[in-house]
């Protein structure tokens, strides 16, 4: 039997957790790349273009999902959708489990540069093959990556352990400031280097033309999905736990339009450094082309270590990193943990078992750098999946119903209009044309039918997701008779 919810305190805790949820590692190591190989300018607009007219209305729907059943993704489905659509809220659960598991590797990096940061590391002098032997004996040192990858997901767990009000809604009043305020730091002195003008050139330049590239609006599209959150199960997870009198319509749009302030704050930070600290043009846009860990933890460490004052902004920023990969961790985990408490669970024996999980399913990514990136591409591709099941829920149960009952309610501050409808029948669409423009890529790969050891590869993604789906099918008839009925909050009225 389902156990009676908490509640968040009030409007702002609720918003700071959920953009706690949606300005994550991707805003700070994968926009910044994103926007300087798509023509700057013209991805911006593209980007927002995708945010406003398509993370926002599937963020939208899970929070009227979450909202309306009061149970995690896979009760919700059960509920809102029908029994034997059950099996898809659990592929959003166990989507956002399996990224649970790498994601805490991740915040574990970047604890671990936060901690090098305050030992002096970074100092002027070191050259990119001193931090890039640093990056390769960290990653190739298991007793580290465990360890730290232990502390992400412990911390972490502790933090949901205690609760919604208590603490993944303290805990985020404190992180999102923290993380707003170091960006903005560590931007002011990137952007008032010498030379960091080339940078913020790169970065707005207004290439026009690109605007008629579909790949800027397949890699714009696909930035605003793994930002933003959109179909990833958080918001239905969180809004169990909005008051009933929330905009829906309102915090959709200050969760989108959130996320992408912090991405731009993100590449005010790291396109103006590289620029300015390069020793030429090309060289900096070569380093601004490289994504993900090549970029912030060899390319950036060194050349933090080249301004003056720069290990105190290298201590900035990875701080900032780590608030960030932690405020996305917390409601990663607390997907899991919500759905087994459905079950009957309390809270401490679900965190325990949740994080336990975590722990042990993300020993393999923590050993190989290619187990971790098969996971981050194949489970990037199954929120694909699962954005789509979630607008399948909203259409089969009444798109123009939602609109009215659900979205435009008395207390709301923001109608949406006919436009949302438009929007939600037209999200399956831009999601398939995502998935179908991935596919043709990997049809052009050698490895494309390649199952294991590989990083990307059509073979990998189709196996994978047939487990995820034996799965489902498998527990669904469990699940059905295992998850009690969607309860209230204890509060319905809080504070603002």
């Amino acid at each position: 039997m389902s156990q009676k919810k908490e509640q968040f305190g009030s409007r702002w805790g609720f918003v700071a957790a959920a953009l706690g949820m949606a300005i994550g590692t991707g805003n700070i190591w994968r926009f910044p790349r994103e926007a300087a190989q798509n023509g700057g300018g013209p991805f911006l607009i593209a980007w927002t273009v995708a945010m406003l007219f398509w993370a926002v209305p599937v963020l939208a729907a899970e929070l009227v999902i979450g909202r309306k059943t009061r149970l995690g993704t896979i009760g919700s489905f059960r509920d809102f959708v029908g029994k034997k659509y059950t099996w898809m809220g659990t592929w959003v659960g166990l989507v956002c489990i399996l990224i649970m598991c790498i994601y805490s590797v991740l915040t574990g990096w970047c604890m671990k540069y936060t901690t090098l940061a305050l030992m002096g590391t970074f100092k002027s002098g070191i050259t990119t093959e001193t931090t890039q032997a640093i990056w390769d004996n960290f990653t190739a040192s298991p007793a580290q990556t465990l360890l730290f990858h232990a502390l992400a997901i412990g911390l972490s767990g502790l933090i949901v352990i205690k609760g919604i009000k208590g603490g993944i809604e303290k805990a985020c009043k404190i992180m999102i400031p923290t993380l707003f305020a170091l960006l903005i730091v560590a931007a002011i002195r990137a952007i008032t280097l010498p030379g960091a003008a080339a940078g913020l050139e790169y970065l707005f330049s207004p290439k026009w033309e690109m605007l008629a590239s579909s790949r800027v609006w397949v890699e714009a599209f696909t930035q605003a999905s793994w930002s933003t959150g959109a179909g990833w199960g958080f918001m239905i997870t969180y809004a169990v736990y909005m008051r009933a009198h929330e905009d829906v319509a309102g915090n959709a749009l200050i969760i989108g339009v959130g996320d992408n302030i912090g991405a731009l704050m993100a590449g005010l930070v790291v396109l103006p450094a590289i620029f300015a600290l390069s020793p030429s043009v090309e060289a900096a846009t070569q380093t601004a082309l490289t994504g993900g860990s090549g970029l912030t933890f060899v390319y950036l460490a060194q050349l933090f270590g080249t301004m003056p004052g720069g290990n105190i902004i290298a201590l900035f920023f990875f701080a900032a990193m780590t608030l960030a990969a932690m405020s996305s961790l917390l409601p990663m985990i607390e997907v899991g943990v919500l759905n087994l408490m459905d079950m009957g669970l309390t809270r401490k024996t679900a965190t325990i078992a949740t994080i336990t999980f975590g722990f042990l399913a993300g020993i393999p990514a923590a050993f190989s750098m290619t187990f971790f990136n098969n996971q981050d591409n194949v489970t990037a591709y199954g929120l694909w999946v699962s954005g789509l099941f979630i607008m399948f829920a909203i259409i089969k149960y009444g798109v123009e119903k939602v609109r009215k009952e659900e979205i435009n309610t008395p207390w709301t501050d923001f109608d949406m209009g006919k436009w949302y409808t438009y929007c939600t029948y037209l999200a399956p669409v831009v999601t398939a044309w995502l998935l179908f423009d991935t596919v043709k890529a990997m049809l052009g790969e050698q490895n494309r039918w390649q199952i294991f050891g590989t990083d990307w590869s059509l073979g990998t993604v189709l196996f994978q997701f047939a487990l995820y789906l034996v799965f489902g099918l498998l527990t669904m008839k469990y699940f059905n008779s295992k998850i009690g009925k969607g309860v209230l909050p204890e509060i319905e009225e809080g504070g603002m």
